[in-house]
């Protein structure tokens, strides 16, 4: 790869991600702060990414890969995404704010699948050569993080603004970078195709059905963390609750090394126990947290997102790699970020909505009670997990971890 081609692919993952993490990260406080937002409508808003995350399919499958040109689609859809961020910051109804957000939210999701062919297409041995790519992608999250710290407006609107700068800023760096033609008619353009049904074949393997269902019902505890984290920090009096957060991307970043390694030495069962483990772990942290005594608390549930993330997700779509072979591999990673980040991720982001409201009190939240559901959520899903996935066969890692679609 050409030293140019590094430059623009490496700066288009690095604000890819860096618009994600500007906004996403503090919606929450956001909304607690301007639009006294209930937990409902922070989780409502939350799904946003879920639905366009089950929706995006259709759009990248059945649109964008057979008639344009994948950076050229990106460019529009980051600079319509750029004046949209900017506009949700002059709402004050919850409901036209949500509205937004969706629709922002399914401009957006398509553009990681996007930026990914983009990637893909530029490289000779995408193996070698596409983690040295995408880890400026959680190199953007970082920075945005450290800048929202910096700047001090993780309590105001300019987190939106820092995103919508950056957002139309990739768009108009799109079109400049490499050409990535469309694909053309493909074989099947069904809605069933799309959407992965074609991996359906892998449910009849038991050990891959049991864990599929555990990957759907560990993405309630998931959408704990990201709905509610940073308000959760805010309320427990945290400076700069934003910039510490990314302690947990870096923490993801250096586990995800770890993992062919792990893979292929302990065996996928360990470390998917292991990722569920941490996630009730973490929980258990942030419900004895403080930022007095246990300040050290708080932290660990930050720093386990390496470990929560890495050793479940990273490890499921290894996992699922594997079980897949090369005729269906696409499709079932496709189903798999489907049942996750689209209908897992919907059902969490609602549910932890009710909770977040439940213990609702006039000074903020009880968060010991908050926390303790996800934590009791991932003890259930970790005992299910325990009893009923029996791996026979012993499986190694592909070359290259599939790059991870959250941080």
């Amino acid at each position: 790869m050409k030293p140019a081609t590094f430059t623009k692919l490496s700066v288009m993952m690095l604000l890819e991600y860096f618009i994600w993490g500007s906004w996403y990260v503090t919606m929450a406080t956001y909304m607690s702060e301007f639009l006294k937002s209930s937990g409902v409508q922070i989780g409502a808003a939350y799904s946003a990414l879920a639905i366009a995350t089950m929706i995006s399919p259709f759009f990248i499958g059945m649109v964008a890969d057979r008639f344009f040109a994948a950076q050229r689609i990106m460019g529009v859809l980051h600079l319509l995404g750029g004046v949209l961020l900017y506009s949700a910051t002059l709402i004050t109804d919850n409901t036209a704010f949500y509205w937004v957000i969706v629709l922002y939210s399914l401009l957006y999701m398509p553009t990681i699948a996007l930026s990914n062919s983009i990637a893909f297409h530029q490289m000779t041995d995408p193996g070698k050569q596409f983690p040295w790519i995408r880890v400026f992608g959680t190199v953007g999250w970082i920075v945005a993080g450290l800048m929202i710290a910096a700047l001090s407006i993780e309590k105001t609107q300019f987190t939106f603004h820092m995103a919508a700068i950056a957002s139309v800023a990739l768009g108009l760096i799109s079109f400049i970078l490499p050409n990535t033609p469309p694909k053309g008619k493909p074989t099947s353009t069904s809605i069933a195709s799309t959407l992965g049904a074609d991996a359906f074949v892998l449910f009849k393997d038991k050990p891959y059905l049991i864990f599929f269902i555990a990957a759907i019902l560990v993405c309630i505890p998931l959408s704990f963390y990201y709905g509610f984290a940073n308000l959760f920090l805010n309320e427990s009096g945290m400076e700069n609750a934003a910039g510490k957060m990314i302690l947990g991307q870096v923490s993801e970043a250096m586990f995800i090394l770890a993992i062919p390694f792990l893979f292929n030495s302990i065996g996928v069962k360990k470390m998917l126990l292991l990722g569920m483990t941490a996630w009730m772990l973490r929980y258990v942290c942030f419900a004895y947290g403080n930022v007095d005594a246990n300040l050290w608390m708080l932290y660990a549930g930050i720093i386990l997102h390496g470990i929560c993330y890495d050793f479940f997700f990273v490890t499921g779509y290894m996992y699922t790699e594997k079980k897949a072979g090369e005729r269906i591999k696409n499709a079932t990673q496709g189903l798999f970020t489907f049942a996750t980040y689209g209908l897992g991720m919907f059902i969490g982001t609602y549910f932890s909505g009710l909770i977040a409201d439940k213990y609702k009190t006039a000074a903020g939240h009880n968060w010991q009670n908050i926390w303790w559901v996800p934590a009791y959520i991932a003890i259930a899903v970790l005992l299910y997990f325990i009893f009923f996935f029996k791996e026979k066969k012993e499986l190694t890692a592909p070359v290259a971890a599939t790059p991870s679609l959250h941080q």
